[in-house]
Formats: C-alpha cells, sequence, structure tokens
C-alpha cells in the first residue's frame, strides 16, 4: 500500500499543473554571452524549461539527461532551456563547458526565484523543471531532481 501511495505522489507531483506560462512569455533573460533573449520568441513552440544553479548537485546531475532529451527531441521541434540562477558569468562559463551544455541557456540571478514561484514552485527550490506545450499550457512541473524516463514523458507530453 505504502509503495501505491509512493507511486501516485510521484505522478501527481510530475504531471501536476503548474500556474499559467504567462509569466515566462513575458520574461527577457540574457545569454551566456550576455544578449537579452526574449522568452515569448518561444510562443508556440514545445518547450522544456529547468531552472538550476551550478551550487546545486541535483542540478549537475541533470544536466546529462537534458542534454540528451534536447538532442532526441530537437528535430521534433522540441526546445530546451536552462535558466540559471548565477549572477558570475566568468564562472559559470568555465561551468558550462565543462559540463557541455549546448542546449539555449538564459540567466536570471534576480528575478529567477520569483519567476519560479509564479510558475508554480513556491518553494523556490532547485532544480525546477516545466514542460510547455505549444498552446502555451504547462503540461508538467516538477521540484527536484528529474530523471531520463520523467524528461521524455514531459518531451512527449510538450510535444502532443
Amino acid at each position: 500500500m505504502r509503495s501505491l501511495l509512493g507511486l501516485l505522489f510521484v505522478c501527481f507531483s510530475l504531471f501536476a499543473r503548474a500556474q499559467d506560462s504567462a509569466p515566462l512569455f513575458a520574461a527577457s533573460l540574457p545569454d551566456q554571452n550576455n544578449k537579452t533573449v526574449a522568452l515569448a520568441d518561444f510562443r508556440g513552440k514545445p518547450l522544456i524549461v529547468n531552472f538550476w544553479a551550478r551550487w546545486c548537485p541535483p542540478c549537475r546531475d541533470e544536466i546529462p539527461e537534458l542534454k540528451a532529451v534536447a538532442h532526441s527531441y530537437r528535430t521534433k521541434g522540441l526546445t530546451v532551456i536552462g535558466i540559471g540562477l548565477e549572477a558570475n558569468l566568468p564562472n559559470v562559463k568555465d561551468f558550462i563547458k565543462a559540463y557541455e551544455m549546448d542546449y539555449l541557456l538564459l540567466f536570471a540571478p534576480v528575478e529567477g526565484t520569483s519567476l519560479m514561484q509564479t510558475l508554480g514552485n513556491g518553494r523556490a527550490g532547485l532544480p525546477f523543471t516545466l514542460a510547455i506545450d505549444r498552446a502555451g499550457r504547462v503540461v508538467m512541473h516538477k521540484l527536484g531532481k528529474i530523471s531520463r524516463a520523467e524528461l521524455e514523458a514531459a518531451a512527449a507530453a510538450a510535444l502532443k
């Protein structure tokens, strides 16, 4: 019985609907070269958005899985976006290179926490991952480390 309840809790936390995605699409954030990227440009596209930080061990653990999903689903139209809660871009660039992070990376050192909260992460914990479909609906969100299987399910939900 306890196992069944645990499974139900995991499923609920993975597929529970987050808040409206409008705050995400209203944001404009710098990339690693300090070029501002308007997230409104991604409206109408299936997305996986992952909030992370260098100092977060589960965030570092997820990077290979995020890279793999980004590569596997790129041709189907899925975009993976990492939003780093980082202020020190020179150190972040070294981290990005070391972890070979080749998906779109944006940075929100100040507004990242409030953005996560408006998107359904009331605790403002990391990592935090969302899947958004073409209609702009948040079809999945998860607080905590996300597995490859969960990312695959999120990608499928975003692409429907």
